[in-house]
């Protein structure tokens, strides 16, 4: 099955309105490969400013509650979200899960809560390294994907990412071989909870993606696209990963 490729990139807590001017950069890159997704993960402050950089390029956020309104201080609703022009949102990202102590159901209400008013997800699911040397890294990640998958999880609105804890910044990457056996493993548990639909939706990995191995990693068997951290807080480092996943057959 075709999957178109989805890049994102997630700036987490980074950028200012100076740094917006980034984006022109990657929307026009998106522009000049109209094959690929493009989509950015901004700060909350900033969706409203970032939504208008061009229409080939997604604006979404890092997080959303999983109620619709209420006594939530600090925290921003699906409705708010879509109101300031974002079109999705992450969830479950390791980062919030670790620090927030995000469990998989609260995970799995934020996405239901997205796919309700309209928005895409980016559901990440992954382990650390103290699990992978355990050898418990597929049960991990398949298990986390199990309990955050939301009811009517579906391919024209949701997107998987593994994002192998261990190499979040750290400037380590897994061999393309563990990547695909990963991606691989998702699959097959997507088969297992959603039937055929898992075919059509696109797994993504996450995990120290630069210019330079974007190539190989997004070459790897069943991975859709990437989802990005720091090289995609400037245009020169995060256009290089988009004309990546534009040369490789989807």
């Amino acid at each position: 099955m075709t999957r178109r490729k989805l890049i994102a990139g997630n700036w987490k807590m980074n950028g200012d309105l100076a740094a917006l001017a980034e984006l022109d950069g990657i929307a026009a890159a998106a522009a000049a490969n109209p094959g690929v997704d493009v989509a950015i993960a901004a700060p909350a402050t900033l969706i409203a400013a970032a939504a208008g950089r061009g229409p080939d390029l997604a604006i979404g956020a890092q997080d959303v509650h999983a109620a619709d309104k209420g006594a939530h201080t600090g925290c921003i609703s699906a409705a708010m979200i879509r109101e300031a022009g974002a079109r999705f949102s992450i969830v479950g990202h390791s980062e919030r899960r670790a620090d927030q102590h995000e469990s998989d159901a609260e995970v799995k209400a934020k996405a239901e809560t997205l796919h309700r008013y309209g928005l895409n997800a980016i559901l990440c699911v992954g382990e650390t390294l103290e699990q992978r040397d355990a050898g418990q890294a597929k049960a991990v990640v398949t298990g986390q994907l199990a309990g955050s998958l939301p009811d009517g999880a579906g391919a024209a609105w949701l997107s998987v990412a593994y994002e192998p804890v261990w190499a979040i910044g750290t400037g380590r990457t897994p061999t393309v071989a563990d990547v695909a056996a990963m991606h691989g493993a998702i699959r097959a548990k997507l088969r297992a909870l959603i039937g055929e639909e898992a075919d059509a939706v696109r797994l993504l990995y996450g995990g120290s993606v630069t210019g330079d191995n974007a190539m190989d990693l997004l070459g790897a068997g069943d991975v859709d696209g990437a989802l990005v951290g720091g090289a995609s807080l400037t245009a020169a480092k995060f256009v290089p990963i988009i004309t990546a996943a534009a040369i490789i057959p989807a």
